[in-house]
């Protein structure tokens, strides 16, 4: 009797929601999948985009995983580890934020009946984490050396792999012509091919095909003072000077007080905030620069004084803009001119080939090409809307990721789910050879690696199973089948590697590599607790006890997190 006397230890706060056990983690599988099913739509060629509105008038569309999976402020903790994978993956590599995504609700969905079933869910980790070693290994084996053999042949290469990027953007239609920019913006680049040195820039107007590529920084024109209609806009071997000094005479500040004794004095007072203007002024112009740019404003005073001495000048210039012009001509920026000496002017100012202002739709842009210290390169996107050139700008940061990882690691292996029904295959043929629960754990990862073409023909309109069971067979032929995938053009399929569907090899390797992770991460989670959220949240709408029921019972349903869905019993209102 006294067993049941005995008090209850409370460990955690009061209003703590503690969830455990076999259901926690079927629920954290379901809420995972959830989220996969808004992205399934979104992946391959003919996947649809999803328009995201954020309010205030702000809408964004897109068929970017990791750009959907932002914006879509998801709060459930573990569905949360699909939206990081998916960043790691754009960081990482800049391409198959999608599919990272897919093969890892893939996982759990396969394995979620023999956990129903009683399957410790380390047994399930052990497995799947061998499976991926395999997986990997299979790819770097598979994997081609597209390496070229001079720069032509590299040229042609790097734009194959830029344009299988942009066959599922917006701009596939014109992949062509973007792939080709892409390519000539990577090669500009330096050996370090760091990727600020590449600056995408927005103008409205004109037709995507008017995008352009400036071997070279530009940058929006900054707003004027009088005088600047003036100034030279174009110049030939030109020293520019970097700043991060104002040049305006500056307000008094507020509740400023200064007593003088006569007009004198406070003539003198004028006189020396004059004085101390020109004195940065002439400083600038005995370095013998011709372009000066500075991160702060450059009044009407200095404005005029640069154009009386043929001098082009730009004030509140944007501070990558001024990083990259700083890094490509090869000055270093100046707070201030007070203790520059003559001999150090070569070191402080930089050169380029050309210099020029021109108009580019409705805008004006300052241009600097021809720049010797580092190489850089600027891409003009031009668009009807806001949204179609935001979306292109992401999709040519994708596409400029692929490129620069396969400089980086020039090996290749065929796109159009060819490469996962090859890795299928292969953990198929290896199962064979594991007896006990390791074999239908290895199986049930090989299943889930063809949700890649499955979805690619459920997008494209294509009957999936047919199309699987074609690609089963072929792949089931040996050397000669293991480049075939889905032919998204014929509604059949093909070899992809001949059609010049390619994709880095280190986008596969990465992409198993995380989702894998991601799916033994959540699988390893058996409890979640979720803390009251503050004091208020609990006794504020309880109350005390009011007419017709327990005072304490609005205050807990009140407590429900959100994402929380409150469903009405038999008999309610």
């Amino acid at each position: 009797m006294s067993q049941f006397l005995a008090p209850q230890i409370l460990f955690l706060k009061e209003g703590t929601d503690t969830s455990q056990g076999l259901g926690q983690l079927v629920s954290n599988i379901n809420a995972c999948l959830a989220v996969v099913d808004i992205l399934r739509t979104t992946l391959g060629p003919r996947g649809l985009d999803k328009l995201i509105h954020e309010g205030r008038d702000k809408v964004t569309i897109s068929n970017d995983g990791a750009t959907i999976l932002k914006l879509l402020d998801i709060t459930h903790p573990a569905a949360r580890t699909l939206v990081d994978i998916a960043k790691s993956q754009d960081a990482e590599v800049g391409d198959g934020t999608t599919s990272v995504t897919l093969l890892a609700g893939e996982m759990l969905k396969n394995c979620k009946d023999y956990l129903q079933d009683g399957l410790h869910p380390r047994t399930v980790i052990r497995a799947y984490r061998k499976a991926a070693t395999l997986a990997v290994k299979r790819v770097r084996e598979l994997a081609i050396d597209i390496h070229g053999k001079d720069a032509e042949e590299t040229r042609l290469l790097l734009q194959r792999c830029a344009a299988t990027t942009l066959n599922s953007k917006l701009i596939a239609h014109h992949k062509e012509f973007f792939s080709s920019i892409v390519t000539d913006a990577v090669l500009a680049l330096d050996e370090d091919l760091d990727l600020s040195m590449i600056g995408i820039k927005k103008i409205q107007g004109g037709s995507a095909t008017d995008s352009m590529l400036v071997k070279g920084v530009a940058f929006k024109k900054t707003f004027s003072y009088a005088g600047f209609e003036q100034q030279p806009k174009r110049f030939v071997n030109p020293k520019v000077i970097m700043l991060n000094i104002e040049l305006e005479l500056k307000a008094e500040k507020e509740n400023a007080e200064v007593r003088v004794d006569s007009t004198k004095e406070y003539q003198a007072i004028v006189d020396a905030e004059w004085d101390i203007i020109y004195e940065k002024l002439n400083q600038i112009v005995k370095t013998g620069a011709k372009v000066v740019l500075s991160r702060l404003a450059i009044g009407d005073l200095a404005t005029q004084y640069f154009a009386d001495r043929d001098i082009f000048c730009a004030g509140r210039v944007d501070e990558a803009d001024l990083h990259r012009v700083s890094r490509a001509v090869g000055g270093v920026i100046q707070t201030t001119m007070n203790s520059v000496a003559e001999s150090d002017y070569d070191t402080i100012v930089g050169i380029c080939e050309i210099f020029e202002e021109v108009q580019i739709g409705n805008e004006r842009y300052n241009m600097f090409t021809g720049c010797p210290k580092a190489k850089t390169a600027t891409i003009i996107v031009r668009g009807g809307s806001e949204q179609f050139m935001a979306e292109t700008e992401r999709s040519l940061h994708d596409s400029i990721m692929i490129a620069r990882r396969t400089i980086k690691h020039s090996t290749a292996v065929a796109g159009g789910g060819a490469v996962e029904m090859e890795l299928s295959r292969y953990l198929r043929d290896y199962s064979l050879k594991v007896h006990g629960k390791e074999q239908l754990l290895i199986l049930a990862f090989a299943k889930a690696l063809e949700v890649i073409p499955r979805t690619l023909c459920d997008n494209a309109g294509f009957d999936s199973t047919d199309i699987l069971n074609k690609l089963r067979a072929k792949h089931a032929t040996g050397e000669d089948g293991k480049w075939y995938g889905v032919d998204i053009e014929e509604a059949g399929i093909c070899n992809t590697w001949e059609s010049f569907v390619w994709e880095p090899a280190l986008v596969k390797v990465n992409a198993i590599s995380a989702a894998t992770e991601a799916a033994c991460m959540i699988l390893s989670v058996d409890e979640t607790v979720q803390n009251p959220q503050n004091d208020q949240t609990q006794s504020a709408p309880g109350g005390g006890m009011g007419r017709g029921g327990m005072g304490g019972m609005p205050g807990m349903m009140a407590g429900a997190g959100r994402g929380v869905r409150k469903f009405k019993g038999r008999g309610g209102r």
